[in-house]
């Protein structure tokens, strides 16, 4: 069953096009990551919040994902990640054109 991972954590930047040529490589790495399905990426730079929200195929990939990120955000000097993993609920999300049920 796929799920749904949020990920957030204070962080200073960059954000917009200087966070999108500063991050390319990465992005693409995680595209290599098992279960990964896609990701969307999240920045509020008033807040200075930096995140994402991920689709999985299933719950161990969530979570072996998770903790890589986690640990690999810490090394980096992020002191505290928050990352949930949901369920997703079928039916209202369809009626919403969820993209996540092919």
């Amino acid at each position: 069953m796929k799920k749904l991972l949020q990920v957030d954590f204070a962080f200073d930047g960059p954000f917009g096009d200087e966070m999108a040529q500063a991050l390319t490589d990465l992005a693409k790495s995680i595209n290599d990551e098992p279960g990964m399905i896609w990701k969307i990426w999240t920045e509020n730079s008033e807040q200075k919040l930096g995140g994402g929200v991920y689709l999985f195929e299933d719950q161990a990939s969530a979570e072996a994902y998770l903790t890589m990120h986690t640990a690999r955000l810490k090394n980096l000097g992020v002191n505290e990640v928050r990352g949930v993993i949901f369920d997703i609920n079928q039916p209202l999300s369809t009626i919403n054109h969820a993209p996540i049920f092919n």
